[in-house]
Parts: structure tokens; C-alpha cells; sequence
């Protein structure tokens, strides 16, 4: 396919400039001005244009869980919401542990993905943190990082072994860091507010005993160690530390954390109910201090989404989980960019180039050559979050009828226009992509 994109602003690393782009069989061709070629040409009247965005934490449910999402209708969520490339987490049904997992995935993204799907192998055997998975294997096949999302390698044997097998071969641990010992089973943060809803509270020193925790095996060993979805204001302040050290370590935030309070839970809101649990305005502002003084390397969606009678019970027994893929983008540029809280060119990396450097992948560049892997936004372009339109079968939100700015209105994955004005699979020559990383 061969499409010509008039009258763009261009926005990746090298700055902001206007000029026009044309792709070619998967890869940016030629950008300059007043470009006449080939194919079909499609005028942007000044829209910007981004490197694709990147989610590096996302869960698609399958196999095993296909009554929450697919590949299929995660995929077709991510390119609405302008991810060009997303990580699948391992803790599915049976849990992707083994190469033939790695492979199931990738075989099922290629056949139904409409972006590209990066697969995660787990760290330990179905992630009960007892025995280390094949992950040299899994790396192999395709997978991309290794972790026991949902649940933290408890036994420090066990991890700093996995850590020095994982620096023997370069590869990324992704920790989910939270001490069961020291949770306690909390369901939201510890606080008068949980106490006054008789709920138990998880106290944020377990979420910084695990990230100090793995910083030290991280140390000794030399891994390459991710950070995920950081709540509380004493892991980013680790994290800082260990930065200044030399630590190898990268750390992400979810929207959510960086824009919502414990307050969401009260009533029982089980919308509300995430894992690390939302915690206070201080941890919120200390998050956005992380992204802004480079602590915190990328923005994730942690898209969890689950069924709406999971979420219709007591706060106790529901899953924990908020779906991001669909709001993402647009929520942050309305909340911090346009507030004048994030600069617009940080929240372009945390989500293009953060997340790819994390993964040990090149910047993609807005340059002849590169990869057609494109985001294009409309700044002007505002609406609200309405659950009953989102593509993923997750409606799991605490955010309906907040502000959405700056929308996506067109994705590109290797070429092909997979989103348009909103709608997956109506653009020029749209279908599924036949790659997967």
C-alpha cells in the first residue's frame, strides 16, 4: 500500500516541523514538503504526527480468559487508542510459561492483531515463585520480557537466581513489586479511609520493601530490572537512588496512579479497586515529579479488563483491574498537557520512546527509512469517557464522564491504516497485521 500524508506536524525526537510523508510497502519512504506520489493521499489540515505509541503492559486475556478480551478486541482497543505496538502479560490461562505459549500467542496476533503483539514469558512456573520457567527458551520463541505480574517472586532465592540467569543473557525482568508478607491482603490503600470502610488497607511500605528489595538482587547481579506500575512516592524515591547508583533499572506508571486518589474507592466503588491499590494526592504528586525528572522512564495502561458481574460484588471479592488501552492517550493529554502539568514533548516519549528503550528497541523516528509505525492525534479534538463505546469487552472504569482531548484519529501499523476517525478496520486497506514481534 502506498499513502501519502498531507499537511502533518510532525512530532518525534528530533522536534516538531511540518511537512508531508509518504510510506511504501510498510516503511516511511520520503518526508518532505508539497510531495506528489503515488498511492492514496490523505490531508491532515496540521494534525500531529507521532512515532507509534508503545503500551508495555497490557493484558489480553488469552488464551484461557476469552470472555474478558481477546487478542482480536484488545488489538482493535490499542489501535483505537493509537498503540501501534503492545506487551501481552503472562498471567493467562494456563499461564504463557513455556515456548509453546510464546508461540500460541504470537501465531494467534498474527491471524487477529491489529497492532503488533509483543509476548511476556512468566519468571517462575505457572508464577507461583517456586521454580524458575524456561525463559531462555521463551526469549527464543519470541518473548520479550519475563514476569509474574499480579504476583511478586517472594522468595528471594528464587529471584536473584532468576536475576543472574536473566543478566547471563541480557534479558528483562518485570516486577510487579508488592510484599505479600506485608500487605496483608489489602484491597485498597491503608489509611483512615479504609479504616472507616472497614476494608483492609495495603500499606505502601510493601510496595517499597519490594522495589528496594529487587534493586539490591538487581545490583548484585546486573540485570536488566522494570519497575511496574509504581503507586507510592517511597518507590519512586528508590528508584531515583538506585538510578543515581548505576542500577540497570527502568520503572512505568499507570494514567490511573498518576490521576486518581484513594478517594475513588469510597462508597465501595469497586471500579476503583486496582493492584497496587490508588493511594494519595502526595504519591500522585510524586509520580508526576518521577515522569517529569526522568525517574520514571514510561507511561503503561495495565488495561485489565474483566467482566462487569466480576466487578457487581463486595469491594472484597472483586477483581482488581481498570481498562486503559481506550483512554490512555487522550485522558493524560487533557488532565496534564493541557493543565500545563506535563509538556507535551515528555508525555510523546514516556509513551513512544521510554517504552521501547525498555525493551531494548530502537527509537522509531518520523524519517525516511523508518518503520510506518504512526500515531496521528487531533489536538482540537475533545469528548468524554463513555464506557458503552469502548471496543475492548472490558468496561471496567472509574473514569466514565471524564474529559478525553487530543484523540487519536488515525493509527498505522507498518503501513497499513488499521484506525480511522475512531472506527478499527475501516481505513484504507485496513486488516489485521501479519507480523508480530
Amino acid at each position: 500500500m502506498e499513502l501519502l500524508l498531507k499537511n502533518a506536524k510532525l512530532i518525534d525526537a528530533s522536534g516538531e516541523r511540518y511537512a508531508d510523508i509518504w510510506i511504501r510497502d510498510g516503511k516511511i519512504a520520503e518526508v518532505g514538503k508539497d510531495l506528489v506520489r503515488p498511492g492514496k493521499s490523505v490531508d491532515l489540515g496540521g494534525k500531529v504526527v507521532l512515532p507509534g505509541l508503545v503500551d508495555i503492559h497490557t493484558h489480553l486475556r488469552e488464551p484461557g480468559q476469552e470472555g474478558k478480551e481477546t487478542i482480536a478486541t484488545g488489538t482493535a482497543a490499542a489501535a483505537k487508542g493509537g498503540f501501534t505496538t503492545i506487551c501481552a502479560m503472562p498471567n493467562t490461562s494456563p499461564v504463557i510459561d513455556s515456548p509453546l505459549l510464546v508461540e500460541l500467542v504470537k501465531l494467534k496476533a498474527r491471524g487477529q492483531g491489529w497492532v503488533e503483539v509483543l509476548p511476556t514469558g512468566a519468571i517462575t512456573k505457572g508464577q507461583k515463585g517456586e521454580e524458575i520457567a524456561e525463559m531462555g527458551l521463551m526469549h527464543r520463541a519470541g518473548a520479550v520480557g519475563f514476569s509474574d505480574d499480579g504476583k511478586w517472586v517472594q522468595n528471594a532465592h528464587i529471584a536473584h537466581n532468576a536475576m543472574r540467569y536473566a543478566a547471563q543473557w541480557n534479558l528483562l525482568l518485570i516486577s510487579h513489586p508488592e510484599d505479600s508478607t506485608l500487605n496483608a491482603d489489602g484491597v485498597m490503600n491503608a489509611g483512615p479511609l479504609a479504616d472507616r470502610l472497614g476494608l483492609k488497607g495495603s500499606d505502601p511500605v510493601a510496595e517499597v520493601a519490594a522495589v528496594e528489595r529487587d534493586i539490591i538482587l538487581a545490583e548484585a547481579t546486573g540485570c536488566r530490572l522494570h519497575l511496574t506500575h509504581l503507586s507510592t512516592a517511597g518507590a519512586v524515591a528508590a528508584v531515583r537512588r538506585a538510578k543515581v547508583r548505576g542500577v540497570r533499572v527502568t520503572a512505568d506508571v499507570t494514567p490511573h496512579h498518576l490521576l486518581l486518589t484513594e478517594a475513588e474507592c469510597d462508597g465501595y466503588n469497586t471500579l476503583a479497586k486496582v493492584n497496587p491499590p490508588l493511594r494519595t494526592h502526595e504519591d500522585c504528586e510524586a509520580l508526576l515529579a518521577g515522569l517529569l525528572d526522568g525517574t520514571i522512564d514510561a507511561i503503561a495502561t495495565d488495561h485489565a479488563p474483566h467482566k462487569d458481574e466480576e466487578k457487581k460484588t463486595t469491594f472484597d471479592e472483586a477483581p482488581a483491574g481498570i481498562v486503559g488501552l481506550e483512554t490512555a492517550w487522550p485522558l493524560l493529554y487533557a488532565h496534564l498537557v493541557q493543565t500545563g502539568r506535563l509538556p507535551l514533548a515528555v508525555l510523546i516519549e514516556k509513551m513512544t520512546a521510554g517504552p521501547r528503550r525498555i525493551l531494548g528497541r530502537e527509537d522509531l523516528a518520523l524519517a525516511a527509512g523508518q518503520r510506518a509505525d504512526i500515531t496521528v492525534i487531533d489536538p482540537n479534538a475533545q469528548s468524554l469517557v463513555n464506557p458503552a463505546d469502548f471496543i475492548s469487552k472490558g468496561r471496567n472504569t472509574p473514569l466514565a464522564g471524564w474529559k478525553l482531548a487530543g484523540l487519536p484519529v488515525m493509527t498505522i501499523v507498518q503501513g497499513q491504516v488499521v484506525m480511522l476517525n475512531g472506527k478499527v478496520g475501516e481505513g484504507p486497506a485496513a486488516q489485521p497485521v501479519a507480523h508480530v514481534g
